[in-house]
């Protein structure tokens, strides 16, 4: 996921979740299962009150189950799953049984603690389930039938958009999951992004795992990986949400947290920054340069990173003089940690990496 925006001046366009749309699929398939006929468009309610309506891709009934599919639009958020088709299979369940789920191909299913489902269940999230069940609900009330069904959602191809995904490293295999929790997807809000921060945690502690570490991006993700010998379920692709992270850290602790990074994202939190993105926070090259006098950099050297380009030319030029900035930023990164997890019994050190994932700092 990027969150670069388009900077063309228009609005941005909203879309819906895969919740949303496996919501009305499974509403028009069973409306196709009882009474002949696909609703399309097809309405559905989502949980602020909107009712929005859907255009079918797919259909098929049988003597014995209907299918529906819709094509995801994520609007002008930057979503791997935009233009998947989501297809939901609706076959009669047993007797009172109310509405069951199934993962067909390309759903995954929960194979870890610590998610909102049960390990072996789809990884369709509560909230859709929820949404589903009201659409059958309205539509059984006015059709007269029970509505006891089995539903399948599948996404063909989302397997391989899973691996792109957070799925693998949270223990959902097999697929995507089906989410949502108010059926709308707001471009660029981000929330997606720290709710699997959060999802993340929420699995290294369910699996027992002391030692997390939130990382940057790919290359000091792989690196934090390699100093310390963590797995994947050990890291916390935390991206630019160092607070996110650490917030919800706070409330729900592991023993040992390492935070990894270049050198310019962590020079932000070292300045005091949670939200490391370039539209957000920057790198203050005139308290780089006060940093490197406190340390011992002489005058020259001084004038030399105040005026650099950019972080990492700064860094180059401590490093040519033998100046240990890498271990200073380290530190006040370390600070700004502890400072944000207000005593929350968690042991933090830091790791600065340059471009290539080599170790130009740490702390703790």
């Amino acid at each position: 996921m990027t969150d670069e925006r388009p900077d063309d001046g228009r609005p941005l366009r909203r879309g819906w979740t895969t919740g949303a749309c496996a919501t009305a699929a499974t509403k028009s398939a069973y409306a196709a299962l009882v009474t002949g006929q696909f609703l399309d468009p097809v309405e559905i309610l989502l949980p602020g009150g909107e009712r929005p309506s859907f255009a079918l891709a797919r259909e098929r009934r049988d003597t014995d189950s209907a299918m529906a599919g819709v094509i995801k639009d994520a609007g002008d958020d930057p979503d791997v799953t935009h233009g998947a088709l989501v297809l939901s299979t609706v076959r009669r369940g047993p007797a009172g049984g109310g509405v069951a789920f199934r993962a067909g191909p390309g759903v995954g299913t929960v194979t870890k603690p610590g998610l909102p489902l049960a390990v072996g269940e789809p990884a369709i999230n509560p909230m859709p389930r929820q949404m589903m069940r009201t659409a059958v609900a309205e539509l059984a009330a006015s059709l007269g039938d029970p509505g006891d069904l089995i539903v399948e959602i599948s996404i063909p191809g989302g397997a391989e958009i899973a691996a792109k995904t957070w799925n693998p490293r949270l223990g959902i295999l097999g697929g995507l999951s089906i989410l949502g929790t108010t059926g709308i997807v707001v471009p660029y809000s981000c929330s997606a992004w720290i709710h699997s921060i959060h999802r993340g945690i929420d699995v290294a502690r369910a699996t027992g795992l002391t030692h997390v570490a939130g990382a940057t991006g790919s290359t000091s993700e792989a690196a934090v990986a390699r100093l310390h010998g963590l797995d994947l379920g050990a890291l916390i692709d935390m991206g630019d949400f160092v607070g996110g992270m650490l917030k919800y850290l706070k409330r729900h602790p592991v023993q040992r947290l390492t935070i990894a990074g270049g050198f310019a994202k962590l020079t932000k939190l070292a300045q005091g920054h949670l939200d490391l993105h370039s539209g957000r926070s920057q790198v203050d090259l005139g308290w780089l340069a006060t940093l490197a006098a406190e340390i011992g950099a002489g005058p020259a050297l001084v004038a030399d990173i105040a005026a650099a380009n950019t972080g990492l030319g700064a860094l180059r030029l401590a490093q040519a003089a033998s100046l240990p900035l890498g271990d200073a930023i380290a530190a006040r990164a370390r600070a700004t940690a502890l400072a944000t997890l207000d005593g929350a019994p968690i042991a933090v050190d830091i790791l600065v990496v340059d471009r290539e994932g080599n170790p130009v700092g740490r702390a703790g």
